[in-house]
């Protein structure tokens, strides 16, 4: 693999029982690009992205990061690797605090370990980098706030200042603006390419709109196939893409389809 590619999947395949959720996938992600994937409800995304991240096994093919075999790891060693993904539900802990959240998550990059047996005091040497975590994403003056009294759109910024905390070199965004009015929307895109500064991001998203303003590079699954891949001006005028988005020109169409396969 050339060393240009931070992700490559070859002939990915999952089958369930006879159904092919994702079928021949060829993925392969740039260095330092946001790439987007693509396609409307059942085209087999948030599959590929359980698939790359070993919440589901493979029924065939090979998922490679830098060059280096990950087909057979688990979970956590791929994200040890640098390979850290968000969900389309908000997850984080809702009765901690919002610096709490953040500090749990840098506790996990140090030696592999939480350490619960100690005092909630020993971790304050962590405090400042909670701090500017929580600055990044907008967040700073929420740091004493508990998590479920924050709104939608401010839990969606700090899950993403949880996942920056394990210093991610490869980061996979399952619709990081689901659910979420235009306001909002606009906020996270800032987010989005402000966390994609010096690192590669794969997202999942519906919001073609939002796709136009991030990515580099797009690829459009149908089916759990890889129906074309491109920039989005070619994606965008590939009638065969209308077509799979129920025959719709209108960038922002997909995006007020259902959020979820």
């Amino acid at each position: 693999m050339s060393e240009q590619y931070v992700l490559e999947t070859r002939n990915l395949v999952k089958e369930f029982k006879g159904f092919v959720a994702v079928d021949d996938v060829n993925l392969k992600i740039r260095k330092g690009h946001i790439h987007a994937l693509i396609g409307p409800n059942g085209a087999g995304k948030t599959t590929v992205f359980n698939l790359l991240t070993k919440f589901l096994i493979p029924t065939r093919g090979q998922i490679l990061f830098k060059g280096q075999d990950i087909t057979s790891m688990k979970s956590a060693a791929i994200a040890r690797k640098g390979v850290i993904r968000s969900f389309q539900i908000s997850a984080v802990f809702p009765h901690m605090t919002a610096l709490e959240n953040i500090r749990v998550a840098l506790q996990a990059g140090e030696n592999g370990s939480y350490r619960f047996w100690k005092s909630g005091t020993s971790l304050n040497k962590l405090n400042q980098r909670c701090m500017e975590l929580l600055d990044s994403v907008g967040l700073a003056e929420y740091a004493n706030s508990i998590t479920v009294e924050l709104a939608y759109g401010q839990k969606r910024a700090l899950e993403l200042a949880t996942t920056l905390a394990m210093e991610p070199e490869l980061l996979l965004l399952d619709e990081p603006t689901q659910g979420m009015g235009g306001e909002d929307v606009e906020s996270v895109v800032e987010l989005v390419r402000k966390a994609a500064e010096g690192r590669t991001v794969l997202m999942v998203e519906h919001n073609l709109g939002v796709v136009s303003k991030l990515c580099d590079r797009i690829t459009v699954l149908a089916q759990g196939s890889v129906l074309t891949e491109g920039d989005y001006s070619e994606v965008s005028a590939d009638p065969r893409v209308r077509e799979v988005y129920m025959g719709t020109a209108n960038d922002t169409a997909p995006a007020t389809q259902g959020a979820a396969e």
